[in-house]
């Protein structure tokens, strides 16, 4: 007999979202939604109340897997710009494979346009938490203005995925030199 357990309603819900707002974005509908996890829409708006909140839950399970993707381990033994290349080493890593559609925190922001959207709120946290990452290893590495070298390294890391995800650019060979301009400007070790 098995012992793994059969995923719920709501992991076939949230695994659903997940996959189809990434690759259809975020209008993808109710129906397709529960169609896809195997599931009635009755049973989607008990567990969940709303698409607002189906989306905003299913960005919000999913971000622990996405920064683990991105960051490097803590302590790992990387000096702050190995660290913060890192990130973007596994930009271009996933840009190049097929189905990726860019980051899809920037996505859902860009999407929904309302700022205080619960799906939107999420996003922005997970955005926040790159920016954070950015800001502690560029002051670990000395840089003059962390605050300000982490927004800039959120730019570039947004708009990089974003031309990468519709195709407009290829990453390779442009986005790690950039970021080292960046770092080199900033004075980070």
């Amino acid at each position: 007999m098995s012992t793994d357990a059969k995923p719920t309603s709501r992991d076939r819900l949230l695994d659903a979202t997940a996959a189809l707002a990434y690759a259809q974005g975020v209008g993808v509908g109710v129906e397709a939604l529960c169609k896809a996890a195997g599931v009635s829409k009755r049973s989607m708006y008990q567990l969940f109340g709303s698409k607002d909140e189906l989306l905003a839950a299913s960005l919000d399970r999913s971000a622990a897997a996405y920064t683990d993707l991105l960051f490097p381990a803590a302590g790992d033994g990387r000096t702050p710009r190995e660290r913060i290349l890192h990130v973007f080493e596994r930009v271009e890593e996933q840009a190049g494979l097929p189905g990726f559609h860019g980051c899809p925190y920037l996505a859902v922001q860009v999407e929904l346009k309302d700022a205080e959207h619960p799906a939107s709120r999420v996003a922005r946290r997970i955005k926040g938490e790159l920016t954070e990452f950015f800001r502690a290893e560029a002051e670990r590495g000395g840089a003059a203005d962390p605050a300000l070298l982490a927004r800039q390294l959120t730019l570039l890391f947004d708009g990089a995925s974003a031309r990468a995800g519709i195709r407009a650019d290829d990453l390779s060979g442009l986005i790690l030199p950039t970021v080292t301009t960046l770092l080199d400007a900033g004075d980070v070790e």
